[in-house]
């Protein structure tokens, strides 16, 4: 453990003497460019240089003889070009001192050659005649070099227009070489002229209202807002996403072929009568009401004779599979009816695709702001569920029975709807195989989080982005962050925090975890921030009280036994699903649902994903995992000391012995805050000191 942090620290101190000694290089290259800048300007034809003149007391140049020697020699051999080159290099230094790289070096240094001889070849064809007193004239020896070579295979290099053709090739070729875009000089440019215009309307409206008559205007408050740490570096690329980001089209999913007749596939399904027949054999007595066939189970509505309890069919399960030759057999109670659900498995199953859930109409709804595409009920209805109305949803299953699917599904629902501006992603795979293929999707706000430790700091940094949102909807005046949003341009995105696979966290971190879970799942609603965590090893360890009672809404897939199921739903009966997306689904009123959920391949994410890496590169926040980190390994956060400590106070007063590796195992942190702990108790006189072997007594 104390090895993996120290490799982290390293790590990290590696990435931050990189990142300056970038800045430091890029900072001499600016400082490069000025220095020959201000060379030839002072340049002058008397100055001693490199091949002529030794008399050093008459030089004008403000950088002496080495000013005089570098300006002579870059407008001898580039003349007016020069500038250009000079400019190249006060571009590239602030390139690596502002975005510490330039992408394809070796490319654009091929260009500035290209450039440097064109514009050379173009200075002398057009204007060579030197106004600066320069020997070589205004192309340098270059242009005079390359035009005379050319002039003997193509004379019509005289041509006025192949002239400008060259020009414009140099234009163009130096803005590549740069790594510069016009889109700077174009907001000026209208930037100028907008101001222009308003000034003078301003001056107009002076004229036409004299000073009695004075019109009131709505003033705006231009006052900025306070924004989170992601904002303040998204600020410059609102409006752009906005612009060009388009969300993926639904021909990037694979369409639904295995359509097929279910009254035909299914004909040697029970009838109501053969039911009805199995159920009297067991003492049951009733009617099927109603047959419901479905896209994998058909539903079977029972209707008990009086004096017929619920449980007494609910236990027949096992035998009504038997006597029907399923797999499996669900008995449920139907809300809102007098009838009980009795669920057979179909002979041949209908796969559902995510292309039929997404393009129904219910997912387009505007007053859906997180939308996820569950699945089919067993009518064959799409199910689509709001996920700020869940508003965390828990997700449990064996390996193989669709969970990892279902999170995939979750999370291309969301992506289908919502941009990078409207909702962020922090995606924590402690399997490091499900959420890889998101890598370097725009709505990330971290890489794809695969270590233990990491994932903690996340939480971490997740309840207290939580705070910080609360602090500013509490100045602004509003509850919730829609409000919030509805009153600034600026707006909060919502953040969805993916945990793969819970167990493995709660094994390292258990405590913290559930902490910080407990803390989000009460608070994070109104700020905007929604938790999804999967397992596929529902026992109470993993899923603690305090998780599940502040998870009303969950999902789940075949367990293997009927305590797992007690455990994710309250009752049994997922243990008789047939896994492959098959799932129950309770919502935050207790009510559950069987769903059928969509496929979606390792395909169609591929395409969704390239789309979307293609539109733009994600803008991570190293906080998340570096700075929350060491805070909560270190410091382990201020907000918990007292209650730790109080806890811990007690515990030392019932047992009569206070040690670092006895509150480890009593509190279940870790070693750096367990001797913060004792450290605090020997400071306030709680514990003495160490004794030569390390005992200490509880005072």
């Amino acid at each position: 453990m104390i090895r993996e942090m120290n490799t982290d620290i390293y790590n990290n101190i590696g990435n931050f003497l990189k990142k300056r000694a970038i800045e430091l290089l890029g900072l001499l290259l600016i400082c490069l460019g000025v220095v020959l800048l201000i060379s030839i300007i002072s340049y002058s034809p008397n100055d001693p240089s490199m091949v002529f003149g030794d008399d050093k007391s008459l030089i004008q140049n403000y950088f002496g003889i080495y000013g005089s020697s570098v300006s002579d020699f870059l407008l001898q051999s580039f003349g007016l070009v020069s500038f250009l080159l000079i400019i190249n290099i006060i571009a590239w230094g602030s390139k690596l001192l502002f975005q510490k790289q330039i992408s394809k070096f070796f490319l654009r240094f091929f260009f500035i050659v290209l450039y440097l001889s064109i514009g050379c070849t173009f200075v002398y064809a057009t204007f060579n005649n030197s106004f600066w007193l320069i020997d070589n004239g205004n192309s340098g020896f270059v242009g005079q070099m390359i035009y005379n070579y050319i002039y003997v295979y193509f004379p019509t290099i005289e041509n006025l227009y192949i002239n400008y053709l060259l020009g414009f090739f140099t234009i163009i070729l130096f803005f590549v070489a740069s790594n510069l875009t016009l889109k700077p000089f174009n907001y000026f440019f209208t930037t100028f002229l907008k101001g222009f215009f308003k000034k003078n309307n301003r001056n107009e409206d002076s004229l036409i209202y004299s000073n009695n008559e004075k019109k009131s205007e709505p003033t705006i408050d231009t006052k900025p807002q306070q924004s989170f740490e992601f904002e303040k570096k998204e600020a410059l690329g609102v409006t752009r996403n906005k612009i060009i980001f388009k969300l993926p089209t639904l021909d990037l999913l694979e369409k639904n072929i295995s359509k097929i007749d279910l009254s035909e596939a299914n004909k040697n399904r029970p009838n109501s009568e053969f039911m009805e027949k199995i159920l009297l054999d067991f003492g049951v007595s009733g009617s099927i009401t109603k047959i419901n066939n479905g896209p994998v189970v058909s539903l079977y509505e029972f209707e008990p004779a009086a004096g017929i309890k619920v449980s007494k069919i609910i236990n027949l399960s096992d035998d009504l599979a038997r006597n029907t030759s399923s797999t499996s057999a669900r008995v449920s109670v139907i809300p809102g009816k007098n009838t009980v659900g009795i669920e057979i498995p179909n002979e041949v199953r209908e796969s559902v695709g995510l292309k039929e859930i997404i393009s129904n109409d219910k997912f387009k709804r505007k007053e859906i702001k997180l939308p996820i595409a569950l699945g089919k009920s067993i009518s064959g209805v799409p199910i689509i569920s709001d996920l700020t109305n869940m508003p965390h949803l828990l997700i449990a299953g064996t390996t193989g029975s669709g969970k990892s699917v279902c999170i995939n599904t979750i999370i291309v629902s969301l992506l289908y709807k919502l941009s990078p501006e409207i909702c962020k992603f922090i995606l924590i795979d402690p399997k490091m195989l499900e959420l890889s293929s998101y890598e370097g999707i725009p709505h990330l706000l971290t890489p794809v989080i695969t270590d233990a430790k990491k994932s903690t700091a996340a939480l971490g940094w997740t309840v207290r982005e939580m705070n910080n949102r609360y602090k500013l909807m509490s100045k602004v005046g509003v509850r919730n962050i829609d409000g919030y949003n509805s009153k600034h341009k600026l707006k909060m995105p919502y953040i969805v925090v993916v945990v793969d696979e819970m167990s493995d966290l709660m094994l390292v971190a258990g405590k913290e975890i559930e902490n910080y879970i407990q803390k989000l799942s009460q608070m994070a609603r109104a700020a905007g921030i929604h938790i999804i965590m999967a397992t596929q090893r529902p026992s109470v360890d993993v899923i603690t009280g305090t998780i599940k009672a502040n998870f009303p809404t969950r999902i789940s897939f075949q367990v293997s036994s009927k305590i797992d199921s007690r455990t994710i739903l309250g009752e049994q009966g997922a243990e008789q699903l047939l896994g492959k997306g098959d799932m129950l689904f309770m919502s935050s009123a207790n009510r559950i649902v069987r769903i059928h959920g969509p496929f979606v391949s390792e395909n169609e994410i591929e395409k969704i994903t390239s789309v979307l890496r293609a539109q733009g590169e994600p803008d991570y926040i190293e906080d998340i995992i570096l700075e929350s980190k060491i805070e909560n390994n270190d410091a382990s956060g201020n907000a918990d000391d007292d209650e730790l400590y109080s806890e811990a106070l007690n515990i030392i007063k019932s047992e009569g012995k206070a040690s670092t590796s006895f509150l480890q195992r009593k509190l279940q942190i870790g070693y750096n805050r367990a001797a913060r702990i004792i450290d605090m108790m020997e400071e306030r006189g709680v514990v003495s000191k160490a004794n030569h072997v390390g005992k200490r007594e509880v005072l």
